[in-house]
């Protein structure tokens, strides 16, 4: 079976750096990999080039045995048009470090947004669809409230639920709890171990290395913006083999 993501020898450089090195990950349907390791790793940009907001600078992507961001022509990669590349994006559904909502939309106008606009669900339809995603982070009793009145840990789960809303193949986490208060993120986690149990395709940055060993199927350890190391979440996090795991996990747990 086809992995439903495919990241084949990728690299990327800003300027003299180069933050993506020789990386290569398969992610299958239904697998949660969650991606750890120290600030600079080059996490966060794997995740973007994913999402193609960031171009790579050699290798490749795919979605379901499908090039991201390009087609084939003979030998040569030629860039999709802006039109097509809308579309395979709407395949992962992202959530970032900041909540980036609508401000002036409530919070059932901000899981409504997209579904309505880009690709034109009927109202009935999508309103139904996101009352019932509301339900799942549970937010029902939120939904006329605006962003500001909400906890950043109740904003990260309308974050979820709005992504959730455009029925993404994959599910894109980059560090979902890191700018939240300690006593929100439990919140957070409590909706993405149920979509992991759902049978969800996640692929999560983060730091919260328990949350790693309790939802993943696999571990990723990078670092100087390769893979040092990716097995079963016990075995990597419990017996990691590479020097730079170990010390990283005697570090931070």
């Amino acid at each position: 079976m086809t992995p439903i993501v495919r990241a084949a020898h990728v690299t990327k450089r800003y300027g003299d750096h180069l933050a993506l090195d020789d990386v290569s990950l398969d992610v299958e349907r239904g697998e949660v990999v969650c991606v750890i390791g120290p600030s600079g790793a080059g996490k966060s940009t794997f995740l973007r080039c994913i999402n193609r907001l960031e171009t790579i600078d050699s290798g490749t992507i795919e979605l379901d045995g499908e090039l991201i961001g390009y087609r084939r022509m003979g030998d040569v990669l030629r860039p999709l048009p802006q039109r097509l590349l809308a579309a395979q994006r709407r395949k992962l559904g992202m959530v970032f470090q900041g909540f980036n909502l609508f401000p002036h939309l409530t919070v059932l106008e901000n899981v409504l947004e997209a579904p309505l606009r880009v690709i034109g669900t009927p109202r009935a339809v999508a309103v139904a669809a996101a009352e019932r995603l509301l339900q799942h982070v549970g937010l029902a009793d939120k939904s006329a409230s605006y962003p500001a009145d909400l906890s950043g840990g109740q904003q990260q789960r309308v974050a979820i639920a709005r992504a959730l809303a455009m029925q993404p193949e994959v599910m894109l986490f980059d560090e979902p709890t890191s700018a939240l208060d300690p006593e929100l993120v439990g919140e957070v986690l409590a909706v993405m171990r149920q979509l992991a149990e759902g049978g969800t395709t996640m692929v999560v940055v983060t730091h919260e290395i328990a949350f790693a060993r309790e939802a993943a199927d696999r571990v990723v350890f990078m670092a100087d913006g390769q893979i040092v190391e990716v097995g079963p979440a016990e075995a990597v996090l419990a017996h990691p083999t590479h020097p730079r795991t170990i010390a990283f996990l005697e570090a931070v747990l």
